[in-house]
């Protein structure tokens, strides 16, 4: 089969970042199939790279976390604009199969589906414009309203819809009862990702000890309630313990983050510099928590942070923020604890206990491996898309959506 993917946002584990669509892509062209991957980011004009036997489009596109809502906007419709006009000229797929964010990338989908008879997949990573919205992102009305629109009718077009956690699925049904919902939350790479033991020789890259260790490896936008993480830094400061905490990332909250850091005299926290996923399995190699967070928003709950399943193959202990999905996982699996704005004295008091009792926290890090192993391999997210596209060719595994919806 032919495949045209479409994601604005393309990213191999060499650029870091969220690498989902080269796995799946690089999947499906092991199962047999043609995939051309068309995305933006070029910085001289066009340009178009055989990866991994993946054909990638590299159309020049800008975009950057620091644009401003209507500079994101512009991107957003010159990626489709100049995405039309590249798929006009390349052969016939069969099949588009369509991620989000931005939610733009389906005006592609119903664009292929009435002017060209091209059937799309739309996958939903993030539930737009629900989240935009929540955030105070968009806030006329009439916007709303056209944009909820387009959503509902990008769903219904769709051939059929993936979702990456229940929350999204269940958004999904909410909004288009008759479409067929699929389940394919992100995954772990387990090659990529392993337990390792803290090296003495990276904890002096980094002028680091053995001391107790929490580490962020994300974006660092306003969503993301990095800050949190400071608060809790800034408390075990005062305290006189000797935790550090480590962040790795890049993004429009960075430079804030690091003056609340510097004017609060904050030298257990540690700044990175964005890089390779070679470099966050570093960072996480040092670590005996990786901190999930998300700013206090309904609609950020349904995430499924691509962070938290790479702290799953290292096999690193959990502390997350808020409830939600992977609070959910977290607490019916011993993955960690969390850390509640509300109960961030009973998170302290949960640390210091794990810090005095290495073994209990090792048993929170072994449990997260063998989850990821159980039921969040590399394989198993693309043998079931695999199911997905050509469902006849590809029986269903024992491994079903039950589990991940009821765990």
């Amino acid at each position: 089969m032919r495949i045209i993917y479409i994601h604005q946002y393309f990213k191999t584990p060499s650029e870091g970042g969220a690498v989902r669509s080269y796995h799946l892509a690089k999947g499906l062209v092991e199962a047999g199939h043609s995939v051309e991957m068309i995305t933006g980011g070029a910085q001289n004009g066009y340009d178009q790279q055989w990866i991994d036997e993946i054909k990638v489009h590299y159309l020049p596109v800008a975009y950057d976390q620091n644009f401003g809502f209507f500079k994101r906007v512009l991107s957003f419709l010159s990626y489709v604009r100049k995405a039309k006009k590249l798929i006009k000229k390349l052969s016939r797929p069969d099949l588009l199969y369509v991620t989000s964010t931005p939610l733009t990338t389906g005006l592609l989908g119903l664009w292929a589906k009435k002017s060209l008879a091209i059937p799309y997949i739309f996958e939903v990573r993030d539930l737009w414009p629900q989240a935009p919205i929540e955030v105070g992102a968009i806030r006329n009305p009439a916007l709303k309203r056209i944009l909820i629109s387009l959503e509902k009718k990008i769903y219904q077009q769709a051939l059929t819809l993936v979702a990456l956690s229940p929350g999204i699925a269940d958004h999904l049904r909410k909004v288009s009862p008759n479409q067929q919902v699929h389940l394919i939350p992100n995954f772990s790479d387990l090659d990529r990702f392993y337990p390792m033991e803290k090296s003495e020789k990276l904890l002096q890259k980094y002028s680091l000890n053995k001391a107790l260790t929490i580490a962020y490896t994300g974006a660092l936008g306003q969503v993301n309630a990095v800050e949190e993480l400071l608060n809790l830094a800034e408390m075990a400061k005062e305290r006189g313990k000797n935790w550090q905490f480590l962040i790795l990332g890049k993004g429009s909250s960075k430079a804030q983050l690091k003056t609340i850091a510097d004017e609060k005299l904050l030298s257990n926290v540690y700044f990175i510099p964005f890089g390779s996923k070679e470099k966050v399995n570093e960072v996480l190699s040092l670590a005996d928590f990786a901190w999930i967070s998300f700013a206090h928003l309904p609609v950020l709950k349904t995430n499924s942070p691509n962070k938290f399943f790479d702290a799953l193959a290292a096999g690193k202990a959990i502390l997350v923020n808020h409830k939600g999905w992977v609070f959910d996982l977290m607490k019916a699996h011993q993955l960690g604890i969390s850390c509640l704005p509300s109960k961030i004295e009973n998170a302290f008091a949960k640390l210091e206990k794990l810090e005095q009792n290495p073994a209990e926290l090792a048993k929170m890090g072994e449990n997260s491996r063998k989850f990821a192993e159980q039921h969040f391999s590399k394989e198993h997210a693309i043998s079931r898309l695999n199911q997905v596209i050509e469902p006849s060719k590809n029986p269903p595994n024992s491994q079903g959506e039950v589990y991940i919806l009821t765990a």
